[in-house]
């Protein structure tokens, strides 16, 4: 008999029993562990010397501060020692250097009357000021209203395929290229007019004395002989010299704006687009479309405002010359068409002005030419006013009769010829502005 416990049947595992892959995994976290304990105390000795080196820092802070505090305890008391010497009285230490006041009541009368004195002298320095810079200032305005004048014919030639810098630099040498034709159209008329002025006095001073009514003026008024003192004078070289100088200064002076405007012009007409750039850029963002809109349109009239009068005027030059060409004056004609051209960028009394020139030539060669000369200018400044001026100016402006009269009135009262220039295409730019704000704000509302 096989004994119990003897069999053969294989024996049962036990399940509870770990397999040697969860032997391995615990091994592995064991390993992982201590390797984290090791760091952890490693971080720790390395914070414990940190903190040690932190401590031996703020012992040595602490030693500086209570070395500071004796230092300070030392000042403390010289600075008593002095105001015991100076008899100076003690004061809380809380209070520093005393507790502020109340405010200033700017309703105070005393206040009000000091920033009001303050505010008017600042006001006058800065009216003074203008007053001595107004000469530059005219400068500055006429070089600037010539350049937007002449920037259409610079956007002209741009248009043509030219640069802007090229463009400029064509319209600059045509402006110094008119500027000196008139200068050399010009001279010679009033050099020839001199010349005859000296050679015919003679003659003149017969007639007069020849004259029965000079006689009889004479010998009651005695004007040849007050004549006769006043040359024989010796202050009267003195005075001719003085007189010489001043017409020197005069002409040295016309001579030095010419030339400051004609750099300014330069300079501004170059530079246009950069200068709008930056004056559109001071307005705000969201009215910034509008103004500058706006703003091209105002220098699109003022140019448009230049070459409009420069067209009136280029058509009184040419008549002008055809006239005096059928009248007889052919060696004065071109000069007295340059003249009676600029005197036509006059707004009111520019026409007038170049017929009187021309009126007082005609009669220095005869009395029919001269008188000729009148009734054709006067006839002519009527078909320029009511005919041609208005046609171009229309297209031009865009500004009713009585603005233009009241424009012009107003700015040469003003600033003169320069004002009287200026005027019409400013009062342009003003119309358009009331046009485009006030008056649509006025609908709105």
């Amino acid at each position: 008999m096989t004994p119990s416990g003897d069999d053969n049947s294989t024996a049962t595992p036990d399940p509870t029993a770990p397999s040697a892959e969860d032997v391995a995994k615990a091994t592995r976290e064991a390993q992982v562990a201590a390797a984290h304990a090791e760091a952890a105390a490693e971080h720790a000795e390395k914070s414990a010397d940190e903190a040690e080196e932190s401590a031996n820092q703020a012992e040595e802070s602490a030693d500086e501060a209570d070395d500071s505090a004796d230092h300070a305890t030392e000042k403390a008391n010289e600075i008593d020692d002095l105001a015991d010497e100076l008899l100076i009285e003690e004061r809380h230490p809380d209070e520093g250097m005393g507790r502020p006041g109340p405010p200033i009541q700017r309703s105070n009368p005393f206040v009000f009357g000091f920033f009001a004195a303050l505010g008017v002298l600042v006001a006058w320095g800065l009216w003074n000021a203008l007053g001595h810079a107004k000469s530059v200032l005219i400068l500055l305005v006429v070089s600037m209203f010539i350049a937007v004048g002449l920037n259409p014919l610079v956007e002209w030639f741009m248009r043509r395929g030219l640069k802007r810098g090229l463009s400029v630099g064509v319209v600059f040498l045509i402006m110094i290229l008119a500027v000196a034709g008139v200068g050399f159209a010009i001279v010679p008329v009033v050099t020839d007019q001199i010349d005859g002025l000296i050679k015919n006095a003679p003659q003149w001073l017969d007639l007069l004395q020849k004259s029965k009514t000079l006689d009889e003026l004479d010998n009651k008024y005695h004007f040849i002989q007050k004549a006769q003192e006043y040359i024989q004078d010796p202050a009267l070289a003195q005075k001719a010299f003085g007189g010489i100088l001043g017409v020197g200064k005069v002409v040295a002076g016309a001579l030095f704006n010419t030339f400051t405007i004609l750099i300014l012009t330069l300079y501004f007409l170059a530079s246009l687009p950069s200068v709008k750039r930056a004056a559109y850029s001071l307005v705000p963002r969201t009215r910034r479309n509008r103004v500058s809109i706006l703003g091209d349109e105002v220098l699109t009239r003022v140019g448009g405002y230049v070459s409009g009068q420069f067209t009136v005027a280029l058509c009184a030059g040419v008549f002008m010359f055809i006239f005096l060409e059928i009248v007889g004056l052919r060696e004065y004609a071109v000069a007295l068409a340059i003249v009676v051209m600029f005197t036509a960028f006059i707004p009111m009394v520019g026409g007038l002005i170049g017929v009187v020139v021309v009126s007082l030539i005609g009669f220095t060669d005869s009395l029919w030419v001269g008188l000729a000369c009148l009734i054709y200018g006067i006839v002519y400044q009527q078909i320029e006013n009511y005919v041609v001026a208005p046609r171009i100016m229309r297209r031009a402006v865009d500004i009713p009769g009585a603005v233009t009269v009241i424009a012009a009135l107003l700015g040469g009262a003003l600033l003169g010829v320069v004002g009287a220039l200026l005027a019409i295409p400013s009062a342009a730019a003003i119309l358009l502005i009331i046009r485009e704000v006030w008056v649509r704000k006025a609908d709105a509302s």
